[in-house]
């Protein structure tokens, strides 16, 4: 990826955890999950060199970065083959909203962990009949009046790594005392909480971290669990949801890095004819055509970490959206054509390009459908009406 436009500190970044990275690779990554396990050690590692926390305050452990830094992390350690879907999860999310809207009590408990990787945070946002509209979560919490704690029920699909997580931060909703309506809250579940029970999701998607089914059956959470302020849900729920989508195009960028690489390594080399296929325009194009995609993919992605660190919520909400959408269907094209550059050695398990076929199309679907990005910037953007 270039680094023009980014500072030396930024390309040293890159640097340091692209050297990380190699030490483990797409073979370490591959047996950790066939042995069903998760990759302990690179974390660890990512961890010991501050790389987890680099967006967390100094304060609490962190590096004092922002998105930018951690989105470099990512996107190094997806282009040498591994990267860790747990930082979108438990630094870029948790982390960021603890760290903008938690209590003094909350950063102190949860922050220095989530920045040396000796804890980790799940999100619960997704529900079984509230997909891409988070209107419709049903989830919710009511305050018992004798206690002051909360109780909360509901269900959640599709959420990441709740097995090796502490803690999940949960989207719920509570009544608003005014109007009657039920808004957004944040609250923090422990995983071994009465009442909060998980169920692993069979997936064809062969990766580290699995995905649960959450039922909450009257949680019982004392009246701390509840993050930052109970009317400012919606500015505390997006507080996360732009880093979300900016990891989300950092990991798309690394994985179509990876799968371009390994294409441009082996049109050097195959020789079919009298040339390596990479001399044909036809196998040459498509891999340029990739290339150029990711590096515009990684700009619009450096914009909207910038502007995310920068403080502007709405122009980060937009570029964050475009960024994921553009880095996601670049990844798709990378993979799609390493794939069929590599012909029959591309499904093999030598090449290690087959299993990326499932695996690049977790950016287009998740956190939020391309079809709903396209919808954001028809009618937000545009300014043209809403069909919904």
């Amino acid at each position: 990826m270039s680094t023009v436009l980014e500072t030396e500190e930024h390309t040293a970044l890159r640097t340091a955890v692209a050297a990380l990275g190699r030490r483990y690779g797409r073979d370490y990554l591959t047996r950790v999950v066939t042995e069903g396990a998760h990759p302990d050690e690179l974390w660890a590692d990512a961890a010991k060199l501050g790389y987890l926390g680099v967006n967390l305050p100094e304060e609490y452990g962190g590096g004092g970065g922002g998105i930018a830094e951690l989105s470099l992390v990512l996107e190094e350690l997806g282009a040498a083959g591994c990267p860790l879907l747990m930082m979108v999860v438990s630094p870029a999310i948790c982390g960021t909203v603890i760290a903008r809207f938690g209590t003094d009590a909350q950063k102190r408990a949860w922050l220095p962990g989530l920045a040396d990787g000796s804890r980790t945070m799940a999100f619960g946002i997704t529900e079984p009949d509230a997909g891409s509209n988070s209107h419709r979560i049903t989830t919710t919490a009511r305050k018992d009046p004798g206690t002051g704690d909360w109780l909360l029920t509901g269900r959640k699909v599709f959420i990441s790594g709740v097995d090796i997580a502490d803690a999940t931060l949960i989207v719920g909703r509570t009544e608003d005392a005014r109007t009657g309506r039920l808004k957004p809250c944040l609250f923090i579940v422990d995983r071994d909480a009465p009442g909060f029970q998980r169920r692993a999701i069979p997936m064809e998607l062969k990766a580290a971290e699995k995905q649960f089914e959450l039922v909450l059956d009257d949680v019982r959470l004392p009246a701390d669990a509840l993050v930052g302020d109970e009317d400012a849900g919606l500015l505390q729920l997006f507080a996360g949801l732009n880093p979300e989508r900016i990891m989300t195009a950092a990991f798309a960028l690394g994985m179509g890095r990876y799968a371009l690489a390994r294409a441009v390594e082996y049109a050097k080399d195959r020789t079919v004819w009298k040339a390596p296929i990479g001399a044909h325009q036809a196998i040459a194009h498509p891999l340029a055509q990739v290339h150029v995609d990711l590096e515009l993919a990684g700009l619009m992605t450096r914009k909207a970490a910038l502007l995310y660190d920068g403080g502007d919520d709405v122009a980060a909400g937009e570029a964050a959206n475009m960024a994921k959408l553009a880095a996601a269907d670049a990844c798709v094209k990378a993979v799609d054509q390493a794939v069929h550059t590599l012909g029959g050695n591309g499904l093999t398990a030598e090449f290690g390009l087959a299993s990326l076929i499932v695996a690049s199309r977790v950016a287009r679907i998740a956190p939020v459908s391309r079809e709903m990005i396209l919808n954001y910037v028809s009618h937000q953007t545009l300014g043209l009406p809403k069909s919904y």
